[in-house]
C-alpha cells in the first residue's frame, strides 16, 4: 500500500479507521470505535468508522473531519498537507504536536524535502 499522509501528518494507511473502511471489516470497526470512544473519551460507534482518507474529495470521511481545523485549512489553502505549507507549522499544528509529536517528525522531513 503507498504511504497516505494526511493533513496532520498522521498516516492514513495505517489508520484503523481507514483500513476497516477500506476492508469492509466490521470488527475492525468495533475495534476502533472502542478504542477511540476511551482514548477520546467521546461515544463513537462503529458505523462511524468509515473512512477513504482526510485527502479524498467527496469519498467517505470520519465523522470529525468536517470540523478539524487543520483539515479544513489545508484544504482551504490547496495544500497536500501542513509540510506543503508556506506558514509551517503554525499555531494550530503546534497545538495538535502536542498530543501527537510523531507527526511532527513526518511534516518536518516533508517541509524540509527529504
Amino acid at each position: 500500500m503507498t504511504e497516505m499522509i494526511s493533513c496532520c501528518g498522521l498516516r492514513c494507511d495505517q489508520c484503523g479507521a481507514y483500513l476497516a473502511t477500506q476492508n469492509d471489516d466490521d470488527e475492525k470497526r468495533a475495534e476502533v470505535a472502542e478504542n477511540w470512544s476511551r482514548i477520546y473519551k467521546a461515544d463513537i460507534k462503529p458505523e462511524h468508522i468509515n473512512c477513504d482518507g482526510c485527502l479524498q474529495e467527496g469519498g467517505r470521511h470520519f465523522n470529525y473531519c468536517s470540523v478539524c481545523e487543520i483539515r479544513n485549512c489545508a484544504v482551504e489553502k490547496g495544500v497536500e498537507n501542513c509540510g506543503h505549507c508556506g506558514e509551517y507549522a503554525c499555531e494550530i499544528i503546534e497545538k495538535f504536536f502536542e498530543m501527537v509529536p510523531d507527526a511532527r517528525t513526518l511534516l518536518d522531513r516533508i517541509h524540509a524535502g527529504i
